[in-house]
């Protein structure tokens, strides 16, 4: 059932919603992390090429093939296909958008409700009696199955009254207030790090460049966390391009949207490594590092219960527009195919998700094939079936209608990308989140031709 969608109420909001979506945990922990071990600068160089040849062109896409007839990921890719006389089957693009989508969701809350209970525990001093230990003793104020399910719980509870508030009430509200803050947060907190801690080291650890290192592994490390970091195969986008006006820019909209989330991941690598560097911690700890260490080393800083509060705060806004666009886009396809209210598709879908994320709590190995499922399979899938429908199966003239406020020479190079360079890699990118699963010997194969 077709139901007809708002749109948002100016392009500030739609990009503080879009720009928080892209911006989720993984910014503050793995791209840092990834830059520094894979020759600084070099691969951020790299990186940069790969969001515009992959990631840019495919986020245009999703948000033209959204704001096409506005609705769901499913209804704007079914019509799009039956308004250039193609099959209705091509809605399966939104299915496994959604699903990945759902997936991700079920996993994400779990670790954005610690987050949130570290906000809480830092300012509450709780982390004070480790300061100068061992870190990994923090976990023993998280160990048990019913913290982890009472924080998921309350965590999902808040994005479900988000979104069952609506795009303006909820959504918009939200956004417009804590992506500002946010902001503001994370540049306060990258000040301090760069004036408490150490400075030099972090600097030369994400910005001296080292071209040796850069081996074709580690340019296929810079192209995953390209197509991963912005979030575009899990129908957010195409969701969110529905509720765009027809005068809107996408093509300079995608391009803030993919630069802002690059910005924070390089500022939040500036606000993280000088107190990595200070401590001793090890850089290459990834998530083990936010979640172990970090909360000793805060416990024993000036002022310490109060940046490792805010820090965790910061996590915990990035992870909250990122699950309520998660949760928006699922809810809308199952307001448009099976008739619920928004309210009842939020709770509903919400209580799925709580369910499936309290069995991963319970039931182990779980969470690691939901993972591989939704983020080495599906999202490069969806991708790769964006990219054939915009490129390769939509007439020119439809996308050059959407794209109308780009430039010819422009709309020509994006052509050029989505139909060769971005499907190349992104089924690169699905071969290879694959091979690492089971190991079929093509990350070693490709080693070995590369010498890399």
């Amino acid at each position: 059932m077709a139901v007809a969608t708002p749109q948002w109420a100016s392009r500030y909001a739609f990009l503080m919603a879009a720009i928080g979506s892209a911006v989720g945990l993984g910014n503050l922990w793995r791209f840092p992390f990834q830059a520094g071990q894979h020759g600084g600068s070099a691969f951020v160089i790299i990186y940069l090429v790969c969001v515009m040849v992959v990631a840019y062109p495919i986020l245009i896409a999703e948000l033209a093939i959204g704001r096409h007839k506005g609705l769901s990921a499913v209804g704007s890719t079914r019509q799009l296909a039956l308004d250039v006389g193609k099959s209705r089957n091509w809605a399966v693009i939104g299915w496994i958008g959604v699903t990945a989508s759902f997936i991700i969701l079920t996993t994400y809350s779990i670790i954005a409700g610690q987050v949130l209970a570290y906000s809480v525990m830092s300012v509450a001093g709780e982390f004070t009696q480790y300061a100068s230990s061992d870190a990994a003793q923090t976990l023993s104020l998280y160990a048990s199955p019913a913290d982890a399910l009472m924080w998921h719980t309350l965590f999902m509870l808040i994005t479900i009254l988000i979104v069952s508030a609506g795009l303006h009430g909820g959504i918009e509200r939200v956004v417009t207030v804590l992506m500002p803050i946010f902001f503001i947060m994370l540049a306060g907190l990258c000040v301090y790090a760069l004036t408490t801690g150490a400075a030099r080291d972090a600097i030369k650890y994400l910005f001296a460049p080292d071209f040796s290192a850069l081996t074709p592994t580690i340019i296929l490390a810079a192209l995953g966390q390209a197509f991963f970091s912005i979030g575009i195969g899990a129908a957010i986008m195409i969701t969110y391009g529905s509720f765009l006006p027809k005068e809107e820019h996408i093509g300079g909209s995608a391009a803030i949207i993919a630069g802002s989330d690059t910005l924070v991941a390089v500022v939040a690598g500036l606000m993280i490594f000088p107190i990595v560097f200070a401590h001793g911690l090890d850089p290459a700890a990834g998530s083990g590092l936010i979640f172990d260490a970090l909360p000793a080393v805060f416990a024993g800083m000036p002022a310490g219960s109060l940046m490792g509060g805010l820090f965790f705060f910061l996590a915990f806004i990035a992870a909250l527009t990122t699950s309520i666009s998660i949760l928006i886009t699922v809810s809308a396809v199952v307001v448009e195919e099976f008739g619920l209210t928004r309210i009842q598709s939020a709770f509903a879908v919400g209580a799925l998700v709580w369910a499936v994320g309290a069995a991963t709590v319970m039931v182990s190995g779980l969470s690691g094939w939901l993972e591989f499922i939704s983020a080495s399979v599906l999202l490069p899938f969806c991708g790769l079936l964006v990219a054939a429908l915009a490129g390769w199966v939509v007439p020119r003239n439809i996308m050059r209608d959407e794209l109308s406020r780009t430039s010819d020479a422009l709309f020509k190079f994006w052509r050029v990308l989505i139909r060769y360079i971005a499907t190349i890699a992104i089924a690169l990118i699905l071969l290879l989140g694959i091979d690492a699963k089971f190991n079929f010997g093509l990350n070693q194969l490709i080693s070995r031709l590369t010498g890399g």
